[in-house]
């Protein structure tokens, strides 16, 4: 089988469907790529069987007709959290702690910063949209710097481009050339929770639909803890 994910899920991903393999569900082959580009694909009828995407895209998708609404399923919640580079060359480590005590550090940290990355797909909307709320956006408008497609926030920290960057917690952690300082305080917490969904160019639903029912399972849910993803909001 097929599937296509945005990159937020990549590692995460490449874990599960091999632990899905091993419970005897079949190999699915995963490509990872910018959020959006994703969406497109699927959008434009390109075959897969499985799609895995923020919940929003997923959503579209499925009135567009291009996945199966009634597949559509929330598989983890991820936080944005705030790094900046490291000399150090170490893996960067997780930081249960807030970045800043409130919003009104996390303000004062994007108006100091010199150069600030932030991703594409929701969560890079989402700080966008926070900053104008702000009134931020003439200030520091021209110090953004969105994370090319394919891209991690991560890489463009560690190769100097940016001092100060807003991404994914699963994808800051592990990354060499990054210090994380932590999540977002909740006063301006920026969450995304993941889904999955069978694509209408499914040659095989049913087993497609099987993956899902797995990604579900508790089994599931401690591979995506390790990547440092929580469960969903209970519907």
């Amino acid at each position: 089988m097929k599937a296509i994910s945005s990159m937020a899920t990549r590692l995460l991903l490449a874990d599960l469907m091999a632990a899905a393999d091993d419970a005897g569900l079949g190999h699915v082959e995963i490509e990872s790529v910018g959020g959006v580009d994703a969406a497109d694909r699927v959008a434009a009828g390109e075959e897969f069987d499985l799609v895995f995407l923020a919940d929003g895209a997923l959503a579209k998708l499925a009135a567009g007709g291009h996945v199966v609404p009634g597949t559509v399923s929330p598989l983890v919640l991820s936080q944005v959290a705030v790094g900046i580079p490291s000399h150090s060359g170490a893996p960067a480590a997780a930081v249960s702690d807030a970045a800043f005590p409130d919003a009104e550090g996390g303000r004062e940290a994007i108006r100091a910063a010199t150069r600030i990355g932030y991703s594409t797909g929701p969560s890079g909307t989402a700080l966008v949209s926070m900053i104008e709320d702000w009134g931020l956006s003439a200030e520091v408008g021209d110090r953004l710097v969105q994370a090319r497609p394919g891209i991690p926030v991560a890489r463009l920290l560690a190769d100097g481009e940016v001092d100060l960057g807003f991404q994914q917690l699963s994808e800051l952690v592990g990354s060499p050339g990054v210090t994380v300082l932590g999540v977002l305080p909740q006063d301006c917490a920026i969450d995304t929770v993941f889904s999955g969904a069978v694509a209408t160019t499914s040659s095989d639903p049913e087993d497609a639909a099987a993956i899902l029912a797995f990604l579900r399972t508790g089994a599931a849910r401690d591979i995506a803890r390790s990547h440092h993803f929580a469960p969903p909001p209970a519907p």
